[in-house]
C-alpha cells in the first residue's frame, strides 16, 4: 500500500503546470554567440503586441558570470548604464567586449550570459543570450 502512495506522489509531482502567455512579444538578436573582443557587438531587442504593433517598452541590460555575478552594461561608448531605459518598438545599441571577457578556466572558454529584462505596461520578461567572447 505503501508504494502505491509513493508513486501516486511522484505522478502528481511531474504534472506540468500551464504558463499564462505573455500578452506581447519581446525579441533579443545579436550578431554572434562568440563576439570578438575590442569591437562592436550589435544587439536590438524589439518589443510588439501580439499583432505585431511596436509598443512602449523599458530595458535594463546586463552580463552574467558563471559565478552568478551581475554586471551592468554600458550604451555603447558612453559611461552611462542601459537601466529601465525607455524605448518604442527596437531599441538597439552595440557592445565592446573588454580582453578579460574572453577567460579561459583550464583551457575551457567562459560563457557568459547576455541578459535583457523588457518591462511594459502589460508585464515583465527576460531574455537571455549565451556568450562566449575570444581574442
Amino acid at each position: 500500500m505503501r508504494l502505491r502512495l509513493a508513486v501516486i506522489g511522484l505522478c502528481l509531482v511531474l504534472v506540468p503546470v500551464a504558463v499564462a502567455a505573455l500578452p506581447f512579444k519581446a525579441k533579443l538578436t545579436a550578431g554572434t554567440h562568440v563576439p570578438k573582443v575590442n569591437t562592436k557587438w550589435p544587439y536590438s531587442v524589439r518589443v510588439t503586441t501580439l499583432k505585431g504593433r511596436p509598443m512602449k517598452a523599458r530595458v535594463t541590460v546586463q552580463i552574467v558570470d558563471p559565478l552568478g555575478g551581475v554586471h551592468p552594461v554600458e550604451f555603447g561608448n558612453r559611461k552611462v548604464n542601459v537601466v529601465n531605459h525607455p524605448f518604442y518598438g527596437t531599441f538597439k545599441d552595440f557592445v565592446i567586449w573588454p580582453p578579460s571577457s574572453a577567460t579561459t578556466i583550464g583551457g575551457i572558454p567562459v560563457t557568459l550570459v547576455f541578459r535583457t529584462t523588457v518591462k511594459t505596461a502589460k508585464g515583465k520578461v527576460v531574455l537571455r543570450y549565451d556568450v562566449t567572447p575570444h581574442t
